[in-house]
């Protein structure tokens, strides 16, 4: 897919710097919305979605809380908060819609290229995580959109749903589960390249690979001149935007900081790294048809969360378990040994320092991660699998991700989990901080930030009209209209092909 010749537009509306799935959402959003405008793409590797949109670099569940623990974490009063729990599945409902409409309209291919149904569930075993996890579906199921949700201890059930898990089991063991039918495996690599093959055909917009963006520096006219370097040439060209996304992953708080804007100062970054358990026999991968998420380890980071999970990648089943978390001073799976020492400033210094002090468990439980011997992740594997095999399963890397240390005036410094949109006050810049479930809110994620970028445009009747075509709930709460939810469930789940499941219970 390199493409280092084509001709630079040298004033275009619209620069998405990085091409993973948020560039190419907004740019597919701005583009239906303003056909006419002009963008340009800057990628410096030499395909799209290589670095943590690749299916290979991250869980692809099609994040909608169904199954994520951490999702819905137990108050010090015992009760259960779901509010991001509801936050994120409505989100995700919000992506389907959208990409139902691309479907609709000849600009995706055919849904199951990178979308299929695969139940969601989580698994947990010992007295207190089983009253977490039933008191969890108790309170998630008061909501509709998780009111589906089926929750068993019987072993015999259990059996049923997840029978590779189940081989070998202490059926005494106290254990329970929760099961929604209508989860998905999404494979956004794909997504995003087909949303860019899509880009790459309409008028006004190129995508550059093998291209990196050194430095943005806005002129008195507000607009930005973005500097490009060819990484296989060494030339260089400039080009200036009225608008500038820097949607580049992990390679995204640098740029922010070259921007050199007053709402980007105190921001850091602390890099997590990550490795799966690959299954390389098919008998086993043929045991399991699920993504069973467990409970996190004390310490462990959001991403680290273990679960089994089914995938569908270019077209063949996968099964992969982990991740595996790890630490490395790189922001990206192909970045430098660097990227953290030189992101640190004056402005985020103190926060990091800070943040850092109450995170040495974090820095030491990462370390030892890094630490584990094959025998040690085999363990952590056979409390999923108890009969796991060491030669039935490969290491592979997965992707790298940077999360958020934020300024704060009581703690000076925090380490946050999530994403974050840090855009100019003149909404001529904006950038994507963090990680999950970044890409499985995407279009939600982009809706926010064309809010905010293009205030005028999007309060306009021609655009809010424009996104109710394309997302038909805009505008309306999910989490409180059930006859709505249904309604759009039923659409996306037509158009995409995600047939309803019937009861397993």
């Amino acid at each position: 897919m390199t493409n280092n010749n084509i001709p630079f537009q040298p004033e275009p509306d619209v620069v998405l710097i990085g091409a993973g799935i948020m560039s190419a959402t907004l740019g597919v959003l701005l583009k239906e919305l303003q056909p006419e405008l002009t963008i340009e793409i800057f990628e410096r590797l030499d395909v799209a979605a290589a670095e943590s949109s690749d299916a290979w670099n991250n869980a692809g569940t099609g994040h909608s809380a169904f199954c994520e623990l951490n999702y819905t974490p137990e108050l010090p009063d015992g009760t259960i908060e779901i509010s991001k729990a509801v936050k994120i599945a409505e989100s995700f409902e919000v992506s389907k819609q959208f990409w139902s409409y691309l479907i609709q309209h000849n600009i995706l291919k055919l849904p199951d290229t990178f979308i299929r149904k695969i139940p969601h569930m989580s698994f947990v075993w010992g007295e207190r995580n089983v009253e977490f996890l039933r008191k969890r579906h108790a309170a998630l199921t008061q909501c509709h959109l998780f009111k589906d949700m089926e929750y068993s201890e019987d072993p015999v059930q259990l059996q049923k749903w997840i029978p590779l898990m189940m081989e070998g089991r202490d059926t005494s063991q106290k254990m329970a589960a929760t099961c929604m039918g209508i989860g998905t495996d999404v494979n956004f690599g794909t997504l995003t390249r087909c949303m860019f093959h899509y880009l790459k055909g309409t008028t006004g917009v190129n995508l550059h690979f093998g291209q990196e963006v050194r430095k943005l520096r806005q002129e008195p006219d507000g607009r930005w001149n973005v500097r490009v370097k060819n990484l296989a040439t060494g030339e260089k060209h400039n080009v200036r935007a009225k608008f500038v996304f820097i949607g580049a992953g992990g390679g995204s708080l640098p740029l922010l900081e070259k921007s050199d804007i007053p709402e980007g100062k105190g921001f850091g970054g602390f890099p997590v790294s990550g490795q799966w358990l690959v299954c390389n026999n098919p008998e086993v991968i043929e045991k399991h048809q699920a993504k069973v998420y467990g409970k996190a380890s004390v310490g462990a980071p959001p991403m680290s969360v273990p679960h089994l999970d089914t995938r569908v990648i270019n077209g063949k089943r996968a099964l992969l378990f982990g991740p595996y978390a790890g630490f490395s001073t790189k922001f990206l799976k192909s970045g430098s040994y660097f990227d953290l020492p030189a992101s640190i400033k004056l402005n985020n210094l103190r926060p990091m320092l800070y943040a850092g002090a109450r995170n040495i468990p974090l820095t030491r439980y990462l370390i030892s991660q890094v630490m584990q011997s094959p025998e040690d992740r085999l363990a952590v594997l056979q409390e999923f699998v108890p009969h796991a095999k060491l030669e039935d399963w490969d290491l592979q890397i997965a992707g790298q991700r940077v999360q958020i240390i934020k300024k704060d005036e009581e703690q000076g410094g925090v380490l946050e989990f999530g994403t974050e949109v840090v855009s100019a006050k003149d909404g001529s810049l904006a950038a994507l901080l963090g990680a999950s479930p970044g890409a499985s809110t995407a279009v939600a994620i982009m809706l926010n930030l064309v809010a905010r970028c293009f205030p005028e445009k999007y309060r306009s009747e021609e655009w809010q009209h424009k996104i109710r075509q394309m997302i038909p709930s805009h505008g309306q709460d999910l989490g409180k209209n059930a006859q709505l939810l249904e309604e759009v469930r039923t659409f996306t789940s037509e158009v995409l092909g995600l047939k309803p499941v019937a009861s397993r219970l």
